[in-house]
């Protein structure tokens, strides 16, 4: 923008119904909302005499959230558009994102620009900028494993930083802004990321679903397009469309447990699905659990588990973050019940 161009004013909304940004649908009202589309914008709130000191609350495409009341504060919906090839070298292509772009879109940007190696990650609803945090996976692939770079604005020192993917600290489902409690107190917004997309590609076809898709499809050998579609065809055959059923994904994480604690389990229950781990620890399936435990389909109040897929909670219509902590809580009681596993759920409580 040039010196002389108008400055365009801030995008702000005062009492802002939050319903329309979370997946779940649930109601909640924000003191103040404020959408970011650009850097410049940020910094714009960091200089405001009233909104540089409020409580923040970052928040992007709202599909891992799980509003439990009103925010007095400020709430900044993350809207930072853009995508371009930020360089090239001989064994990667880096692609760079703002962190308002549609995960999906983007996704499906790449694989249009002849760019694979997200297609694992088709149809996850949310934005780029929650990608790391949340380390969002599907079908053998985490998004730290594609990361190089991200790039964000620490509040309290007024200035952008980046991290790369070894400083991110990426473990299952987790990251350093999870970690550091980023993701709550708004002290840090990602504006960028930069991905790594290695020339030399070679389809992750690992996990028995998707290699039945492609079976049945008759692809012996798929491109990164053809993972792509059947992980798309997979994921809307099992999971809801959160706009017809509202819903935050995956409620909950699948649980690690010692190895001594799988034997046992499995000896009692040999058609449990479970993956041994690095650290040998075993990683068991909560969604088996879940059915196991008599959850699947099941509802309490207008909050149950998907008939489909027992590892999703839904809103079955009019319900209420409490409603969602009451539906949490008994099917972790169950389940703690019945295996003497211990279920965390993914998605932040607010």
């Amino acid at each position: 923008m040039s010196a002389s161009a108008p400055r365009v004013p801030l995008n702000v909304q005062l009492r802002a119904s939050l319903r329309e940004h979370n997946s779940f649908g649930l109601p909640a009202v924000a003191a103040t909302l404020v959408r970011l589309a650009s850097e410049s914008d940020v910094k714009r709130v960091v200089d405001h005499p009233e909104y540089g000191r409020a409580p923040k609350l970052v928040l992007g495409g709202g599909s891992n959230l799980v509003l439990t009341g009103d925010f007095d504060g400020l709430v900044l919906h993350m809207a930072i558009a853009g995508k371009r090839v930020w360089r090239e070298d001989d064994e990667a292509v880096y692609i760079e994102a703002g962190a308002g772009e549609n995960w999906h879109e983007f996704v499906e940007w790449t694989l249009a620009h002849g760019y694979p190696g997200l297609e694992n990650l088709s149809l996850i609803p949310g934005t780029v900028g929650a990608a790391p945090v949340q380390n969002i996976g599907a079908y053998g692939l985490e998004v730290g494993e594609r990361l190089h770079s991200v790039t964000a604005w620490d509040f309290a020192r007024q200035a952008l930083f980046t991290l790369d993917r070894a400083a991110c600290r990426f473990a299952y489902r987790d990251s350093l802004f999870k970690q550091e409690g980023w993701h709550l107190d708004g002290r840090v917004a990602i504006v960028s990321v930069v991905f790594r997309l290695p020339r030399n590609y070679r389809p992750n076809i690992g996990y028995a679903d998707l290699r039945l898709e492609l079976a049945e499809r008759g692809i012996a050998e798929p491109g990164a397009r053809d993972v792509a579609d059947a992980v798309i065809a997979v994921r809307r055959r099992k999971l809801p469309d959160p706009a017809v059923t509202p819903n935050a994904g995956s409620f909950f994480h699948n649980p690690v447990v010692e190895r001594t604690q799988a034997d046992a389990l499995l000896a009692a229950y040999p058609k449990l699905p479970h993956y041994p781990q690095a650290d040998g620890r075993v990683k068991l399936a909560a969604g088996w659990l879940i059915e196991q435990a008599g959850w699947k389909g099941k509802n309490l109040g207008p909050v149950g588990m998907y008939e489909k897929q027992a590892l999703v909670l839904v809103n079955r219509g009019g319900a209420s973050g409490a409603d969602v902590r009451a539906t949490m809580a008994a099917v972790q009681a169950a389940v703690r019940e019945k295996f003497a596993v211990d279920l965390s759920p993914e998605p932040v409580f607010l």
